[in-house]
């Protein structure tokens, strides 16, 4: 089932990045991942490498889209979710309840911060954008002092 699968890891300016190829596109990118959570060859292939330029364009400051193919796992309604907070322009976040209404259904807030929460692509799916209703930053799976971090480069706190 993995056999295409490579991933690789960078030291970034803020802390380890692991980039995961399935032989299609980008399948996931984590912060610091544990070994057992990597599939398939430790390898940096040539999309592995692109998304990774294209990162470090991004923590420079100089991209603020990502052009890249990617290969999202998960339920119909956590793909229309991860295809929302790719419209999130750099620079400006949105409430779960925003997001939650830009998928057509108010109701569903706190099943858009479980999709949040299941994102497989940080960055580039950004789920960092995504903040409380309260203006509060909440959850992110490289932390919060993470999410500080990337909101700030983005000059939004």
């Amino acid at each position: 089932m993995f056999d295409e699968w490579s991933h690789y890891s960078y030291e970034t300016p803020l802390g380890t990045l692991t980039i995961q190829d399935d032989g299609i596109g980008i399948a996931r990118v984590h912060w610091d991942v544990e070994e057992k959570n990597k599939k398939g060859e430790n390898q940096e292939t040539e999309l592995i490498k692109r998304a990774f330029n294209q990162l470090m364009e991004y923590f420079g400051g100089s991209r603020k889209t990502f052009d890249l193919p990617l290969r999202l796992r998960g339920t119909a309604f956590q793909k229309k979710v991860w295809q929302v907070l790719r419209q999130i322009p750099y620079g400006e976040t949105w409430t779960y309840q925003q997001v939650a209404d830009a998928i057509g259904n108010s109701n569903a807030s706190r099943a858009v911060g479980m999709a949040n929460n299941r994102n497989p692509v940080a960055i580039i799916v950004p789920c960092h954008r995504v903040i409380g209703s309260n203006g509060r930053l909440t959850g992110y799976a490289g932390g919060i002092e993470l999410k500080k971090q990337l909101l700030q480069m983005e000059s939004v706190v």
